[in-house]
């Protein structure tokens, strides 16, 4: 089996190996990840934080020896904190560097992908936060446009904004709604839910399609249109600006 590590900003994740095929996730620079298959131009790959499985353009990712994939599996992560920075290399070449993404082998500002030496001033996750500060690092994300499969502040889907969320603060969640939601604890009414907590809703067809997180006082951050704030009952998510209800609650999960 190969191995693969993103060297570039963003790159799409993709449900069929073309460019015009769906985005259904991104890998974002720094992640690393097994190729289960190489094609001419795109390969199949399955992302080593969530597992999740896509096609990506064989020129917008590096190989990399299955030492280092090893290494990289038993290094403790740490993210890019500022919500869009830069690294550069030695030839003065520059690489956005969007938050939440992997920074392998960081060392005193210094880091390298594959065979490449990068330096980055940013600031920096390298604990877990706690469960308090989960609303705090959803905000960064607050007006962040909706983009189906999207992982960042330019472009967000509502689980990729939870994993997102929880991620940053050191906890790893699935990539979709319908698999975040096998995960955590059940609670039986938002009474009991904290700040932080996840709230899940279904379809007409009882397959759970969205995600937010929980605020205090009934108030839910999610994205819809936009990553934006909105109520919540024990309905589901009352829109503050259209006067409707828009989901449909079906659980609530603590995670943490």
């Amino acid at each position: 089996m190969h191995h693969g590590i993103c060297n570039l900003s963003i790159v799409p994740l993709r449900i069929e190996p073309n460019n015009s095929s769906k985005m259904i996730s991104q890998l974002l620079f720094g992640e690393h990840f097994k190729i289960l298959e190489i094609r001419k131009e795109w390969s199949k790959i399955r992302i080593a934080y969530d597992n999740y499985e896509g096609w990506v353009d064989n020129k917008q990712y590096e190989k990399i020896i299955k030492e280092t994939f090893d290494k990289l599996e038993n290094s403790a992560p740490i993210l890019a904190a500022e919500l869009i920075d830069f690294a550069i290399d030695k030839k003065q070449n520059f690489i956005t560097v969007p938050i939440g993404a992997s920074l392998p082998f960081y060392n005193n500002q210094n880091l390298i992908v594959n065979t490449t030496n990068f330096q980055y001033e940013g600031a920096i996750i390298s604990q877990k936060l706690s469960k308090e500060l989960i609303i705090e690092t959803a905000f960064k994300y607050l007006n962040a446009p909706y983009l189906w499969g999207g992982k960042t502040p330019f472009g967000i889907d509502c689980s990729g904004f939870t994993q997102m969320v929880y991620k940053l603060c050191g906890y790893k969640l699935l990539r979709d709604a319908s698999q975040q939601a096998s995960q955590g604890e059940v609670l039986s009414f938002i009474e009991e839910s904290e700040p932080g907590d996840l709230a899940f809703f279904d379809n007409q067809e009882g397959i759970i399609t969205h995600v937010g997180i929980i605020m205090p006082d009934n108030y839910i951050i999610h994205a819809h249109g936009k990553v934006r704030v909105d109520r919540l009952d024990h309905s589901g998510i009352f829109n503050i600006n259209s006067h409707k209800h828009t989901h449909k609650l079906r659980v609530i999960k603590k995670i943490i």
